[in-house]
């Protein structure tokens, strides 16, 4: 596939039996296949702050907050996901037990009173039994949402006892990121997880420097004159610098810490706009990374301190000051050989409740999907948030169910990470039950490195192509040196061949088992 050309190109999609349509003036039209993809990271957001997603309400039983979670699995695992990504510090505030911040008053009601479980460990075995990725989702300087009183905090509260690292703006108080000390003290907290937590990645999203108040500057005129007077131009060159080395050096202590555990950052859609800067998208936004949160994403990107970037294009396809086509075709040159993946953030929380009247168009989303698949550089979707899809509007949540993550999908490799191909397992038995075809998959005892299995399924007595996501059935969970899988969907009046892979946990895939054949009936 090649990146696709958006200047000077009038874009007309619709699809029709897994076809993509566009119209050029120049090329007349071009059929582009948009079958699902072999391997397409499938996340979605699990918001805790103010109970957006999860638990529904303060002050849950432990057994209504795991089986609301364990529904929460179940529905992302039926939409054909492969990933989540949970809130776990959304307020300078703890879904574990930690040293770096109470417990979340999202939990009990009440901040730092303890919930009786660890939630973080409960939610990790959940999502690992469904082969599910598991993203931490740290935001590393909110303390407060919606007041400024540092006595409403846990009496255990850090902020309490280090209140000089406290900036009061915009009605919420944050730790400053300006001063050293909180640089430290943020690493040592994600540290905390990474150490104690089977996660597979930390992720952080827009919130660095906050969201400007007009007419009010943060307040750290003290801390530059500190430590940036002299050695940076401006206050501005100053905190992008700041939000820069806590970047890059969380980046290398996770990696010391455990090199296979992943970094990514969801940040705003728009690094600059063009007007401010030649090399920006064509946009007009009115907040931009660069010169309102300080979030430098390019470099980052350049730089190789994030896995993975995680643009949030909250506009609908031809929004004029910031186009989601647009800003799609920028984010893809930014990362096009870089050693990054891209994933796209979509914004399914204007599904049907949005004033624009493209996103009261049930193919609005849909397309944004598909057009996101024309891209080389393209390596995924994170879905803002899970609520909203399962809220259904448009019948998004049948949509993706059905058609767009109807065949199951592995994550992308990280080749800069680990490119060492695990050993392949075998097939010890496959047979007709009542149940479906039973295949149990012995792994080789040496084969540590396997953390789960693809099964693949061929119709008749030859093996098939196993690229094509047609023919990928599950992937599944290894437990043990043996694992047993019931296909389910198998058809009593068919001859089927199957083979099985194992992959890492970094979805390396080794080469294929030996073939198995199971005749009809």
């Amino acid at each position: 596939m090649r990146v696709l050309k958006k200047a000077a190109m009038s874009l007309l999609i619709f699809s029709l039996m897994g076809i993509v349509i566009f119209q050029s003036p120049k090329d007349g039209q071009a059929e582009i296949q948009t079958k699902s993809q072999k391997r397409e990271l499938r996340a979605v957001w699990i918001a805790t702050v103010a109970n957006i997603d999860w638990p529904s309400k303060k002050g849950l039983s432990i057994d209504k907050q795991k089986q609301e979670f364990v529904k929460l699995l179940d529905d992302v695992e039926k939409m054909g996901m492969n990933a989540v990504v949970v809130q776990i510090k959304p307020t300078a505030d703890a879904f574990y037990p930690s040293k770096y911040g109470p417990w979340s008053e999202y939990l009990t009601g009440t901040q730092g009173k303890n919930p009786g479980y660890d939630p973080l460990a409960f939610m990790i075995e959940e999502a690992h039994k469904r082969n599910l990725e598991f993203h931490a989702w740290f935001n590393p300087y909110r303390i407060t949402m919606n007041h400024t009183n540092i006595k409403r905090l846990a009496a255990d509260h850090p902020a309490r006892k280090h209140q000089n690292w406290i900036a009061s703006y915009g009605g919420r108080l944050y730790y400053n990121p300006g001063i050293p000390e909180v640089k430290q003290f943020i690493i040592d907290g994600v540290l905390e997880v990474v150490k104690n937590y089977d996660i597979d990645a930390v992720h952080m999203d827009d919130y660095f420097y906050p969201y400007k108040v007009k007419g009010k500057d943060f307040p750290d005129a003290a801390e530059f004159k500190k430590y940036g007077k002299g050695k940076f131009k401006t206050v501005g060159d100053w905190r992008r610098d700041n939000v820069n080395q806590l970047v890059r050096d969380l980046n290398k202590a996770i990696k010391k810490e455990k090199p296979y555990v992943k970094f990514g950052i969801s940040p705003f859609g728009v690094w600059r706009n063009s007007a401010n800067d030649s090399t920006g998208s064509k946009t007009a936004a009115g907040v931009t990374n660069y010169d309102d949160l300080y979030a430098n994403t390019r470099e980052w990107i350049r730089q190789g301190y994030i896995d993975y970037i995680t643009p949030q294009i909250y506009w609908n396809i031809s929004y004029k000051p910031a186009a989601y086509d647009i800003l799609l075709d920028w984010w893809g040159k930014e990362t096009s050989g870089k050693p990054v993946h891209l994933y796209i953030g979509q914004a399914a929380y204007k599904i049907n409740n949005d004033s624009s009247s493209a996103w009261k168009k049930a193919e609005e989303y849909p397309k944004q999907i598909l057009l996101n698949r024309q891209y080389d550089t393209f390596m995924g979707s994170m879905h803002f948030s899970l609520k909203d899809l399962n809220r259904n509007p448009l019948g998004i949540k049948d949509r993706l169910s059905n058609d767009l993550y109807r065949q199951p999908a592995l994550i992308p490799t990280m080749p800069w990470l680990d490119n060492i191909k695990p050993q392949s397992p075998s097939i010890k038995s496959a047979n007709r039950t009542e149940d479906g075809i039973e295949v149990i998959i012995e792994d080789h005892t040496l084969n540590q490195d396997s953390t789960y299995y693809a099964i693949y399924r061929f119709t008749g007595d030859i093996q098939g192509n196993i690229e094509d996501s047609e023919n990928l059935v599950k992937t599944v969970r290894k437990t043990g040196n043996e694992q047993v899988f019931i296909d389910q969907t198998a058809k009593a009046e068919e001859t089927y061949t199957y083979v099985v892979t194992a992959l890492d946990r970094l979805h390396n895939e080794s080469e294929v088992s030996i073939e198995a054949i199971i005749q009809t009936q």
